[in-house]
């Protein structure tokens, strides 16, 4: 069984939910947020709490008793506090503005790049090279943090281009001189 799965989501005391069917909808502060939940996982909501527990002990079952866990929790975890990704802009002459909806990046090439901001996402541009996403929406929050590390991605040997904040880069070494 999960590990991840037996453990109770708690419920803030600002939260509704509603379970129609198999679609799960939390209400909160900052938003509504949807799921489709299979059929195989039954949800029990009592006592300011959600307990996630399969119907059958399939392999497959146990793996989508987790999974719903993780985004019943984050859909909580969402609509009371929203998620942020910071993203750096490394390079001389990159920059990114911030236009409306949407970003215009300078990344080297030889034209500025144009990015629409998908609905409830929200960003804000700080110094020309730090860019905060953020979002209630978990997993749409990543996809749009990708697809922008995704224009220009940090190149091994200087680091120039997008990169996540909290992203490592390994340098490699250069060509080294004659001797």
């Amino acid at each position: 069984m999960s590990r991840v799965g037996k453990k109770p989501i708690r419920i803030p005391e600002n939260i509704k939910i509603d379970l129609s069917g198999d679609n799960l909808t939390v209400k909160g502060v900052k938003g509504e947020l949807c799921q489709t939940i299979n059929s195989e996982i039954d949800l029990d909501i009592k006592d300011k709490q959600i307990e996630v527990k399969i119907t059958n002990n399939k392999r497959n079952t146990r793996a989508l008793q987790g999974l719903t866990r993780s985004l019943i929790a984050n859909m909580v975890t969402g609509v009371t506090k929203g998620f942020q990704r910071v993203l750096e802009i490394n390079g001389i002459g990159y920059r990114a503005t911030l236009n409306g909806n949407s970003i215009t990046f300078n990344l080297g090439y030889s034209h500025p790049i144009d990015f629409n901001l998908p609905e409830g996402v929200n960003a804000t541009v700080d110094k020309n090279n730090k860019i905060t996403l953020s979002c209630i929406d978990k997993e749409k929050l990543g996809h749009v943090a990708a697809a922008i590390r995704r224009l220009r991605p940090p190149e091994p040997y200087k680091g120039k281009g997008i990169k996540y904040a909290d992203e490592r880069l390994i340098k490699k070494a250069g060509k080294s001189g004659a001797k």
